[in-house]
């Protein structure tokens, strides 16, 4: 894996870049940027959440060539080994995994896992063994005897809308599930679903979408960052983009982070161009946006 931007070079970069990330051609965390392999620390280290924020959503997802954001109804054809460790690297850093209920079924999500070789960056940063899944249902129809619900290390949360389905709560709870609100009627609202997360001390927010919740978190003005591998390609066929929903007022502006790149997958991170005081927050949709909420199944 390589750098592509910022330049690995020092001399190609300013100094404050040049501060930012270290200081030399690995980037301050033993990645080789001519192009060999990069330790998962200094992927970590790579895509680290601020540590200023209150909270902090960011999303991870893998489009094609032609801007597919899956094939055959999952995103495995779409990926890579490279793809699946920086997936990995950015799971292990979170606090939550906030996931649409659709994915879940389409995906087969199982619940995520303790990885001893990130133990010690979460035991500092005041982390639990492996993050939690969330799920974003309005109708709750999940099926809660899947491994998701029955074997997580951490337990699974569902958050749903003030009036979902008293039967599929009742099933949920049952389960061992809890359940949160975070909307009203049978709507989930998205900005409160990562002000909700946030009271509970889940504040590394990481989504993988699908589409459509992707699409909602970005027109509610609450996704801080957006992680896209561009797979090298092409899909074809009626597969949603990476973010799927009505067309916005005004698009929504995105600033270039960083790009790796390995075996041509583009690994690129945008951070919102919004106003500094309105990232990393529960409120404020983002200039231009709209804030409605949907409902996510």
């Amino acid at each position: 894996m390589r750098r592509l931007f910022p330049s690995p070079f020092p001399a190609a970069r300013p100094a404050d870049q040049r501060l930012h990330d270290g200081g030399g051609a690995d980037g301050g965390g033993g990645a080789d940027d001519a192009g060999g392999g990069w330790s998962l620390d200094a992927l970590a280290d790579a895509y680290a959440y601020p540590a200023a924020p209150r909270r902090w959503l960011r999303a991870n997802m893998v489009g094609s060539l032609d801007g597919a954001a899956h094939h055959g109804g999952r995103s495995k054809p779409l990926s890579s080994a490279a793809d699946m460790r920086v997936f990995g690297v950015l799971r292990a850093l979170a606090d939550v995994v906030v996931v649409g209920a659709g994915t879940v079924r389409h995906e087969g999500y199982r619940p995520a896992r303790s990885r001893p070789a990130f133990a010690a960056r979460r035991a500092a940063a005041g982390q639990g063994p492996a993050p939690a899944i969330a799920v974003v249902s309005g109708s709750l129809r999940l099926d809660f005897g899947r491994p998701l619900f029955t074997e997580p290390a951490v337990p699974t949360l569902v958050l749903t809308g003030a009036a979902a389905p008293a039967d599929r709560v009742a099933a949920a709870r049952a389960a061992g599930v809890e359940v949160l609100v975070a909307g009203e009627g049978e709507d989930v609202d998205p900005a409160r679903v990562v002000g909700v997360l946030a009271e509970r001390g889940l504040t590394r927010q990481l989504t993988e979408g699908g589409p459509r919740l992707l699409g909602q978190f970005a027109a509610a003005g609450v996704l801080d960052e957006l992680c896209l591998a561009v797979s090298p390609r092409v899909a074809l066929g009626g597969a949603p983009r990476v973010m799927e929903g009505p067309e916005v007022a005004v698009p929504a502006e995105y600033v270039l982070e960083s790009v790796l790149e390995e075996e041509g997958f583009l690994f690129t991170r945008y951070l919102w161009a919004g106003p500094e005081g309105g990232r990393g927050t529960p409120e404020g949709p983002g200039p231009g946006t709209t804030s409605a909420p949907e409902s996510a199944e």
